[in-house]
């Protein structure tokens, strides 16, 4: 090669390189499945989505109603794994599970058994998506605000026990939304807690929307006062939640959400 052929040689390997240096990073992507407390109109998942940095993708995929099991039997997990099977265009595809409520006893259909049929059904999750090249992401049901002589009730924290189990056993990140959200809670007490809700607390609570939290009809997007599913403020307070224990869980993440001025 003479020095003319190695002079341009050496520009276009500077000019690729120079080129390959200003390329955009890939995006991420962040998938929500879970139920209506994390479902779009009753849960937290949008406003969670809407922390995201704009150059990233987030699709809350939550659906009212959906247990561990039902969730997968309807066919929505397929959505999911064909999204994971379409991955190249992104850098990394997290997937953020949180079930337990409408696994509870009582829900026809529904209900799973708490020792042998839930932790399965969380570890085939996890272990589907991370065959699929996905970051499977556990999170631990958000508490019922029901006290009972100004103590706040989590008839939920065994089945939040199976979640931290399933996380600690496959090795994946975990946000703990149970522990963090039946301490905040807690502390605010009823009366404070009950404006996070869909609708105003009325002057007498309806029974069947104090029971609303205990049978839920699939589904069905809450539309009168209870206490287990969320409003604006409610989703505003409980998705800062979750983007906080994501960063801790995950430090790569933390790039990834607006900053606190455009949230």
């Amino acid at each position: 090669m003479n020095l003319h052929s190695l002079t341009i040689a050496t520009v276009l390997m500077l000019a690729g390189a120079s080129h390959a240096a200003e390329a955009p990073a890939k995006p991420v992507r962040v998938i929500l499945v879970g139920d209506s407390t994390m479902a779009n109109s009753s849960g937290y998942g949008d406003a969670f989505c809407a922390r995201i940095n704009r150059a990233n993708t987030c699709l809350n995929l939550a659906k009212g109603g959906r247990s561990s099991s039902s969730f997968r039997a309807e066919g929505r997990w397929d959505e999911v794994e064909g999204l994971l099977r379409g991955s190249a265009a992104y850098r990394a595809t997290y997937v953020l599970i949180q079930f337990g409520h409408n696994d509870q006893p009582g829900k026809p259909g529904r209900s799973t058994d708490l020792k042998t049929e839930f932790p399965v059904n969380m570890t085939r999750y996890v272990l589907e998506v991370k065959a699929l090249g996905g970051i499977p992401v556990l999170v631990t049901p958000l508490t019922r605000r029901s006290f009972t002589n100004k103590v706040l009730e989590n008839n939920l924290q065994p089945w939040a026990d199976a979640v931290r189990a399933t996380a600690a056993a496959q090795h994946v990140a975990l946000l703990d939304l149970n522990a963090d959200s039946y301490a905040a809670v807690q502390a605010m007490g009823e009366d404070e807690a009950d404006t996070l809700a869909v609708a105003p607390r009325p002057e007498k609570i309806p029974e069947a929307a104090l029971a609303a939290g205990k049978v839920e009809v699939a589904g069905a997007a809450k539309s009168a006062f209870d206490r287990t599913h969320v409003g604006a403020k409610g989703a505003a307070y409980f998705s800062r939640m979750v983007m906080e224990e994501m960063k801790r869980a995950l430090p790569e993440t933390a790039g990834q959400f607006k900053p606190e001025s455009e949230q």
